[in-house]
């Protein structure tokens, strides 16, 4: 069976509001002590404010969650009360989820009735990494211990026994290691609510004198949800299940895991960058290997490094085409910067994994086509490398786009990510199109004979200009499945046919311009008619 770590995070809200920025809070007695001034987040629900985290001092004095404010305060006046922030909560347990793949890359947040407060991690197969699921155990709370999180943790084949075991296990952490022979042995002494159940449940299985969870074992599951039937029956049988292995329970990780990773961790924190970039190469040479073995290359690289104050830091590469080159990796990383990665009091872990692969095989090309294979592969680095350093939005190139206009017959896109898009018709490349395009078009007025010549005169931006030579007309149809909203400038209206001329002046200037709208078929002289228009699109070297 698999071999599931819970964490419990003692009075996570608690936690959460004394890190915050600036605020002082109660100091936290060890796990099982009752020191220090009782203190508590109020939550607002349809009963009004209500606790919604305390902590042990405040628990040892007979307050316990979803009690009223009210009613606390007669019970212990001097006990101080903060807003609670769930919001908050659940950011921060998400982050601190985050952190937790250094012990497992698949880590999932704890939707227990009780609040966000836990984690479980699916540590299968990977224990002797931490000396043994004893010391996976002690790591975990001694980890969380030093970046200020009060935590318990078990281990166990299931989530529910792994849960159970951490909130209502013994003391002694190697106790808390469950096998799978002495499952059912260990579950049978632990208390009913340790199944997870809701309060109402709860309260009908003491009613019935089921006080421990082996008290269930003997009872058919049919009849034992027709006695809880009022309540929910069926999710108590659930439950049990679920925590014996008789039923499987899903687990979604914070993050999808990566399929390759390269994972190192440290006795010494590593305070300065140099201590980060000596070591990232040999991660990326155990993660070259993993990828090797299996005909894959890498498309995008992170470098995550754990933080002793239980935060992550990463850092980020992509690559234009897969590779699996850790001297081109390390070169990458460099132009992204290290100095980027924000160290805090020093990071103790480096995780690099490889956020998107594609398979890498092997090509023949003949020794016509080495030089371009040549000059490919060394576009294809510079793209990396200025990508790195300016950042991908920096870079760009053109693709093609579906539509014969030229303000919409290409696209930029960040040239990292750009994929390269069918031809639109033979010929297209073989088009005249001036270098200069404007964006929008500019109006001009024109001297021509009509309906259909090219202009002998035009004035473009108070200057005028008298044409010597001309070539066209070249005729591009309107998109008849446009809208009006679909346009963009001054040409915001019913698309219509235009017109493009090849012009040069009397000075040896070339222009490219067009006649939006035809005389005779989309204008007839009519008040109400627009007349065609003449329009500056770009200029030739």
């Amino acid at each position: 069976m698999r071999r599931i770590v819970s964490v419990w995070l003692i009075d996570w809200p608690v936690t959460v509001w004394a890190n915050g920025a600036g605020r002082v809070s109660p100091p936290e007695p060890p796990v099982g002590t009752h020191e220090g001034p009782p203190f508590a987040l109020i939550g607002r629900t349809s009963r009004g404010a209500v606790i919604h985290a305390l902590n042990a001092a405040a628990r040892a004095a007979g307050l316990s969650r979803g009690q009223t404010q009210a009613d606390a305060r007669a019970i212990l006046p001097a006990l101080e009360c903060r807003p609670a922030d769930p919001d908050a909560d659940e950011r921060a347990l998400r982050a601190l989820a985050v952190w937790a793949e250094r012990w497992s890359p698949s880590v999932t947040v704890d939707a227990s009735p009780d609040g966000l407060e836990g984690l479980f991690m699916d540590v299968t197969g990977a224990a002797h990494l931490f000396g043994g699921e004893t010391g996976l155990l002690e790591q975990v709370e001694r980890r969380m211990g030093q970046a200020g999180v009060r935590a318990r943790a078990a281990i166990a084949p299931t989530p529910g026994a792994a849960w159970a075991v951490a909130r209502h296990g013994p003391a002694a952490r190697a106790a808390r290691v469950v096998a799978d022979a002495a499952l059912r042995d260990v579950l049978s002494g632990l208390p009913v609510e340790a199944l997870r159940i809701d309060a109402a449940t709860l309260k009908q299985a003491r009613r019935f004198g089921l006080y421990r969870i082996g008290d269930l074992y003997p009872m058919p599951r049919a009849g034992l949800a027709r006695r809880f039937r009022e309540v929910d029956g069926a999710g108590l049988v659930r439950r049990l299940d679920q925590a014996l292995g008789l039923a499987a329970e899903a687990m979604e990780p914070t993050r999808p895991p990566p399929r390759y990773r390269a994972w190192e961790a440290y006795a010494e924190p590593l305070g300065d960058t140099g201590g980060v970039e000596g070591r990232a190469p040999g991660l990326m040479a155990d993660l070259a290997a993993a990828l090797e073995k299996d005909g894959q290359g890498a498309r995008a690289l992170t470098l995550t490094g754990f933080r002793t104050d239980g935060q992550t830091r990463g850092l980020s590469i992509r690559l234009g085409t897969p590779g699996r080159d850790a001297g081109i990796w390390m070169r990458l990383f460099r132009e992204r910067g290290f100095e980027r990665i924000d160290l805090g009091f020093g990071i103790d872990a480096l995780m690099l994994s490889a956020d998107m692969t594609e398979p890498m095989t092997a090509r023949q090309i003949s020794t016509e086509d080495e030089a371009a294979a040549r000059h490919a592969e060394s576009l294809a680095a510079l793209i990396d490398r200025l990508s790195a350093r300016l950042g991908e939005a920096s870079i760009q190139v053109a693709e093609p786009g579906g539509s014969w206009l030229p303000e919409r017959a290409e696209r930029w896109r960040p040239a990292l990510g750009a994929r390269r898009a069918p031809a639109l018709a033979d010929g297209w490349d073989r088009r005249a199109r001036p270098l200069l395009m404007l964006d929008p078009p500019e109006p001009i007025e024109v001297v021509a004979e009509l309906p259909d010549r090219p202009p002998a005169q035009f004035t473009w931006r108070r200057v005028a200009r008298r044409v010597t030579r001309a070539d066209g007309p070249e005729r591009l149809s309107p998109e008849w499945w446009r809208t009006p909203a679909d346009s963009a400038g001054p040409l915001e209206r019913r698309p219509r046919t235009r017109d493009y001329y090849r012009i040069e002046d009397d000075q040896g200037l070339r222009y490219w311009l067009f006649r939006e709208g035809l005389y005779g078929r989309e204008y007839a002289g009519s008040a109400e008619e627009r007349a065609p228009s003449w329009w500056m699109h770009g200029m030739f070297p």
